[in-house]
């Protein structure tokens, strides 16, 4: 029996022992400043709204990064959380919905800074197990505008944002939410990549127009559009260059060696015809060597002509920029290698 009472009597200390070390891991608490947290205002689910945060110096913007802010909370919890924001595993950014803080309609509105995030609380504990108890700013302006609908004109372009020349945009007008006064130099864009311009010179590219407001933030149409681009004008002349050098591209092990024999040096060095502009021609022309022949190792063994199709050294610049084309079947070469004498390889 007294066994009993000592075993309980140790159970009741270890509890309180516990108890004590969770009271002062509680009653320990830090403060933990956090710099440049972010609020953005998320797109509301009515169109015509627009919400921004007013820029002191600047256009309106829909996203701010405030000062700081300062959590609160156990010590042992605050270390774990300093880790995970160093690391980028914990990312504090939080999103105001207009609506949900009674800004509905339109006017000038002031957000304070610290109430919003107390009373998103819930999130922050469940991300840090910390609360917050201050920030910097106190208060931001938030204005809200509403859109008026109107039909716009759609144009084209690249994704430089250079307009791009469309054969047809059906349809070629778009309603959509704009600010009041809304000029008609600013139309409905639609943006083409490279391969969308390629695509819509031979069939119709499928694309939601778009506005950019001023806090840079797009505004899609709901409606499609099919856009047409007319076909791409030939830059490419047909042209013949003459006076073909060719230039046998042996190994280390047979430089110096052998010496090709062909078959037909006419047939090897004939005029190559090309498709290209006249730059492009002129830079080629300008090269030491027009062809190439690869020579392999094993071509020292053959017993009867080697054929092999001759390589073209456009200029890398001209073919890069498609200004620069074969415009024949490349001609094959019919050799032999023939081993050099000491006297004829020094």
């Amino acid at each position: 029996m007294s066994g009993k009472i000592k075993y309980s009597k140790v159970a009741i200390v270890a509890f309180l022992t516990a108890l004590i070390w969770v009271w002062a891991d509680l009653a320990l608490d830090e403060t933990l400043l956090v710099p440049n947290v972010s609020i953005s205002i998320v797109k509301s689910s009515d169109p015509a709204l627009w919400a921004t945060f007013k820029s002191e110096d600047g256009p309106p913007v829909s996203s701010v990064s405030i000062k700081h802010i300062v959590l609160k909370g156990p010590t042992s919890r605050m270390a774990e959380v300093k880790r995970e924001l160093s690391s980028g595993l914990l990312n504090l950014d939080f999103a105001l919905n207009p609506e949900l803080r009674e800004m509905a309609t339109a006017g000038s509105y002031t957000l304070p800074v610290l109430n919003f995030l107390k009373r998103m609380s819930s999130e922050i504990r469940e991300l840090t197990g910390l609360t917050v108890e201050s920030c910097e700013p106190n208060t931001l302006a938030v204005n809200v505008e509403m859109l008026v609908e109107t039909s716009l004109t759609v144009k084209c372009f690249d994704q430089g944002g250079r307009l791009q020349e469309f054969q047809s945009i059906e349809p070629d007008a778009v309603t959509m939410f704009v600010p009041e006064g809304w000029g008609r130099d600013k139309p409905a864009r639609v943006a083409l990549t490279p391969s969308e311009i390629k695509q819509a010179r031979s069939t119709s590219v499928e694309k939601k127009p778009y506005i950019v407001l001023a806090d840079n933030h797009e505004r899609q149409s709901d409606k499609f559009v099919q856009v047409r681009i007319p076909p791409e004008e030939d830059i490419l002349g047909k042209e013949k260059v003459r006076g073909v050098t060719v230039k046998y591209c042996f190994s280390p092990n047979t430089q110096g060696k052998y010496k090709v024999d062909v078959e037909s040096e006419a047939k090897v060095q004939s005029e190559i015809d090309i498709r290209a502009t006249p730059e492009a021609k002129l830079a080629y022309e300008d090269e030491a060597y027009q062809v190439s022949l690869e020579i392999y190792d094993q071509d020292v063994d053959a017993t009867d002509w080697v054929s092999r199709e001759l390589k073209y050294d456009f200029p890398d610049e001209y073919v890069g920029k498609g200004e620069i084309e074969l415009d024949q079947d490349p001609v094959t070469a019919k050799f032999k290698l023939t081993r050099l004498s000491s006297g004829d390889g020094s």
